[in-house]
């Protein structure tokens, strides 16, 4: 795996070793900020985070800060080796359940311009209502949602859906957040 494009692009990164962690791939990532377009100066939250891939891209395109969730141990070792080798900053990684930090950043009122979601792609569905009670009060004035899931799911989420586009076996839908 490698960062695609920004400041850091061409650098590789490291991918948490076992079969647990599914990172997204060279090819599905690029796609995906290509439908993103320009991420400068964001606030980004990468949920079920895995290798980091996705917000490291985020960080290397000029996103100002991105939170990593991951709550596998090893996985979120993986994206602070990523951080460190990159020399990137502006990052955060929580070792927690992505439905806790959701209820955590609510409570905060925190809010976020990107919210990058790939769970492993059998938990998807399951996840889907707490994902649509949490992300509409987390996801700025029009800001972006990404979820990836396996090409044969189309997720729903209460937000405006902008495109889904298939990528050999991933989907990538991108909805919108409410307008200011």
């Amino acid at each position: 795996m490698r960062i695609i494009a920004g400041s850091r692009k061409g650098a590789r990164i490291f991918g948490p070793k076992g079969l647990d962690t599914r990172p997204t791939g060279d090819r599905t990532r690029e796609a995906a900020f290509n439908l993103i377009g320009p991420v400068d100066g964001a606030t980004v939250l990468d949920l079920y985070a895995g290798s980091g891939a996705m917000g490291l891209e985020a960080l290397s395109r000029g996103a100002e800060h991105a939170t990593f969730v991951e709550k596998d141990r090893a996985a979120a070792d993986t994206i602070v080796r990523n951080l460190d080798k990159l020399g990137l900053v502006g990052a955060t990684v929580l070792r927690e359940d992505a439905p806790r930090a959701l209820a955590a950043d609510v409570v905060a009122g925190r809010r976020y311009d990107l919210v990058l979601i790939d769970p492993p792609y059998r938990l998807l569905a399951g996840l889907l209502p707490t994902l649509s009670a949490y992300l509409p009060s987390i996801v700025a004035p029009n800001g972006i949602v990404v979820v990836e899931s396996d090409a044969r799911e189309e997720p729903d989420l209460p937000l405006a859906k902008r495109t889904s586009r298939r990528y050999g076996s991933a989907r990538v839908t991108v909805f919108e957040g409410r307008g200011a």
